[in-house]
């Protein structure tokens, strides 16, 4: 039989043992600022499991693709193919780099199945495990595609995460899909899409929502990651917050570095498909800190 002593200690630990076995992971989109630093730069800090390469702007309904990496690289001259040497620098880290489509802003929707096929079969070859003369990061092949739907109509989205699931289970390749909708449930630009495909991780935009972001407190951040977390069982879900107080980085929805710490994530964690959270973006975390304040309790 266990000793007093004994006994006490364990209780102690307890906490800390499911603290552990639930730790997470921070991901972060990159690509959006050219004062942010290189992409290789940003998965050497060793804070990043996850990097979004954003955005894909334009796709679908027969238009020709548009990839805007603001002031990194310039896709039409070809100059973002030097990324090919920082999207295999992360993948040896064991960072997964993915493709982000869509963003706030773009001219970007799908018309039918065979639009999305069409799209599927187009970010395959140029961007996956295919190949083609015109792979606008070069012949690298990112580990998958995010949906950062925000405008438009949600139809065919589904599809086309089916379609990319398919080209790569052909290949005997793991096809990676995240989406990162807002946190009002059911988010009405991915929530059919969530629903039909099994995403692999979904970073919820806790921002520029006041009804479930930080603005509603604890409650109102925790009501609505029950809901996520319930509803999507078989995804990890992460926590998306602005990785600063700057008001060009969200209009709502920040959590200083202390609340997220010591209210939050003791309100998140406990769900089992917990995954960490997901930061926009790298240039506010870069100036800000906000990632190496809060790994330790992430």
């Amino acid at each position: 039989m266990a000793s007093p002593s004994h006994l006490l200690l364990i209780v102690f630990l307890l906490p800390a043992l499911a603290a552990f076995s639930n730790a997470g992971n921070i991901a972060v989109y990159w690509g959006q600022n050219g004062n942010e630093g290189s992409l290789a730069d940003t998965c050497n800090t060793g804070l990043y499991s996850y990097v979004m390469i954003s955005f894909l702007t334009t796709f679908g309904n027969d238009q020709t693709p548009v990839l805007n990496l603001a002031g990194h690289c310039d896709p039409p001259s070809g100059t973002c193919t030097d990324l090919t040497a920082h999207i295999r620098q992360c993948q040896s880290q064991g960072i997964k780099v993915l493709l982000s489509l869509g963003g706030d802003i773009g001219n970007y929707s799908l018309s039918s199945n065979d639009d999305a096929t069409s799209v599927a079969r187009y970010l395959w070859d140029n961007y996956l495990g295919g190949s083609s003369s015109s792979r606008p990061l070069g012949d690298a092949a990112l580990d998958g595609i995010d949906f950062d739907i925000e405008h438009g109509s949600p139809d065919h989205y589904g599809e086309l995460a089916q379609s990319l699931v398919d080209l790569g289970n052909q290949a005997g390749t793991k096809v990676y899909l995240s989406a990162a909708p807002q946190c009002p449930f059911l988010d009405q630009h991915l929530g059919p899409a969530l629903q039909a495909v099994t995403f692999d991780y979904v970073w919820v935009q806790f921002y520029n929502n006041r009804d479930c972001d930080y603005s509603s407190m604890v409650s109102g951040v925790a009501g609505a990651w029950k809901m996520w977390t319930s509803s999507l069982q078989s995804s990890e879900v992460f926590l998306g917050v602005p990785a600063s107080a700057a008001k060009d980085d969200a209009g709502s929805g920040y959590i200083p570095p202390d609340d997220l710490t010591s209210q939050v994530l003791p309100a998140i964690k406990q769900a089992s498909n917990y995954g960490g959270i997901m930061l926009w973006n790298r240039y506010f975390d870069r100036i800000s800190g906000y990632s190496v304040a809060v790994r330790n309790s992430v």
